[in-house]
């Protein structure tokens, strides 16, 4: 993409607001540039997995998820500030834009309403997340003054909702679809990323009437642009397939320019990594279910103990590295993995699980995403997809058996055709079974979600919103079967969650906005 992309030399948003700064579309552009590169990152992309029961930060407490998930955080801890303030500081970023941009001189009419709409999006985006992790916020449309800023009041969630999809809507109706727009400004939120963010908020509120109607379109027809699954579920994630058809929003890097190099210390050490911080639990890898569709604790499923990944969902190979794992090196040669204490010929024992070591506290590591491109410590120009056609279609076949009305041809267009993509061949993983009732097959849609989206930052906020988290964050994350036979039959104990449901559902105000600004209240429980 054009503006978001390059290395910019940003004033500071203050700046903005001077009267000579609007002269030109170009500085504009800088702007709108900045709340680009402001909407999200790449560190709570990843981390926030370890949030959720798909897997473990065991090194450090990268973006204060150790500590959330152990529920020992309080209103003090730096993630909760930190993501609290660079929500608002990309809002103000937007407020100004959109306040200012009708100032700049011979300005193309056309040109000005798509970037405001850009705007509108990315600011809507910040309220979406906003809303999600603290509930009740302060909403304001405008740049506010310091004295505002210390005595507004948080505005209610439901009124900070409504003006999301307002939003969404509003910038749907002047942003391009994803086909119309030029190739260098490829990235561009486009009238597709505004629908499905619409159909993600309404998602999470469980309005499964309005999913169904906000998905179908871009499922069915083109109003909203021309979206399809690519071909190859690895392929999604490779940099030569970046933009292709699947991808609806995506948080945008350039090689040497704006780099992430999160896989540094989430690859397998043996191929480069210095050490292990973020790692998959046994819990995820025990939701990828067998070639014959049947889940591994399932009569018939064929599932054997001692050979744990054969005849396994295709997509756990796409997705977590395990032992003997054939690692793809970036000149086409393989490279085994091996994780299990003393299984390593060579005895160099890089990935061997070891307590207390450098290596993967649960025996697994991440695969998806590493990008054989990378280079110095696995820095990576690889972007981030933030919403795929791939998540659209899940929310349609979880709206549609909410609402009672899974059905063949539902199934066909959802859950078989990602099947299909995945590699699954047997007809008992990928026809519809009439005989499954509403509940049984919410667990397998919901299975589906976790397995086909997992390490892409969503969970966290599905078992947020299924009211599940207090079920599957308490207790133990576990690893592979490498810990003493006689303790959870030898799983390893990796990491003790706490998850009280009557406090952790929402996130505490940050303490310091509250010395600030007395007039926000507290969430329950903090």
């Amino acid at each position: 993409m054009g503006l978001s992309c390059k290395k910019l030399d940003l004033v500071p948003t203050n700046k903005f607001t001077d009267k000579n700064f609007w002269t030109t579309p170009e500085k504009a552009s800088t702007v709108l540039s900045e709340a680009y590169s402001q909407m999200f990152d790449a560190n709570y992309f990843f981390y926030n997995e370890a949030l959720s029961d798909n897997a473990y930060n065991g090194r450090g407490d990268n973006a204060g998820v150790n500590s959330i998930a152990a529920g020992l955080a309080d209103a003090s801890l730096g993630r909760f500030k930190d993501e609290w303030n660079g929500h608002y500081t990309c809002i103000k970023t937007c407020n100004i834009f959109i306040e200012n941009v009708g100032k700049v001189p011979g300005m193309n009419e056309d040109l000005r309403n798509r970037m405001i709409a850009e705007a509108r999006f990315i600011r809507a985006y910040q309220y979406f997340q906003l809303y999600t992790w603290y509930g009740d916020v302060p909403l304001f449309d405008h740049d506010i003054s310091v004295d505002e800023a210390t005595s507004i009041v948080r505005s209610p969630r439901q009124e900070v909702l409504a003006f999301v999809l307002s939003e969404l809507e509003l910038a749907a109706a002047a942003l391009p679809v994803n086909s119309a727009y030029a190739a260098e400004d490829r990235g561009r939120i486009t009238r597709g990323a505004a629908q499905a963010l619409k159909a993600r908020a309404l998602l999470y509120e469980g309005r499964w009437s309005d999913v169904v109607a906000a998905t179908e379109p871009l499922i069915n027809g083109m109003e909203y642009g021309t979206y399809s699954l690519f071909n190859q579920y690895e392929g999604v994630f490779l940099p030569q397939n970046e933009y292709n058809a699947e991808v609806i929003f995506d948080l945008q890097f350039v090689p040497e320019v704006r780099t992430y190099n999160n896989f540094f210390d989430m690859a397998p050490l043996a191929v480069g990594a210095r050490l292990n911080a973020l790692a998959p639990t046994q819990e995820l890898v025990d939701d990828y279910i067998m070639l014959n569709g049947k889940g591994i604790s399932e009569s018939g499923s064929g599932y054997n103990e001692a050979n744990p990944y054969t005849s396994r969902d295709p997509r756990l190979t796409n997705t977590i590295v395990y032992n003997e794992y054939k690692w793809k090196k970036p000149d086409g040669s393989t490279q085994t993995i091996y994780t299990k204490p003393g299984s390593d010929p060579n005895n160099t024992k890089f990935d061997e699980y070891a307590p207390g070591g450098v290596s993967s506290p649960t025996g697994y590591y991440i695969r998806k995403y590493y990008d054989p491109t990378s280079i110095n410590n696995f820095n990576s120009g690889l972007n981030l997809i933030l919403i795929r056609f791939a998540d659209v279609l899940l929310m349609y076949a979880e709206a549609k058996n909410e609402l009672g009305q899974m059905d063949e041809e539902t199934w066909n267009k959802t859950i078989k055709a990602l099947r299909l993509r995945a590699g699954f061949t047997e007809t008992s993983a990928t026809a519809f079974d009439g005989a499954l009732g509403q509940d049984q097959l919410q667990t397998v849609i919901r299975r589906e979600r976790r397995t086909e989206l997992a390490m892409e930052g969503l969970r966290i906020f599905d078992i947020r919103r299924w009211k599940t988290a207090e079920e599957v964050l308490n207790g133990w994350a576990h690893g592979a079967q490498f810990g003493e036979p006689t303790i959870d039959n030898g799983y390893i104990r990796a990491n003790e969650r706490s998850f009280d449901p009557n406090k952790h559902y929402l996130w505490p105000i940050p303490r310091d906005e509250r010395n600030l600004n007395p007039n926000l209240t507290q969430n329950t429980g903090w």
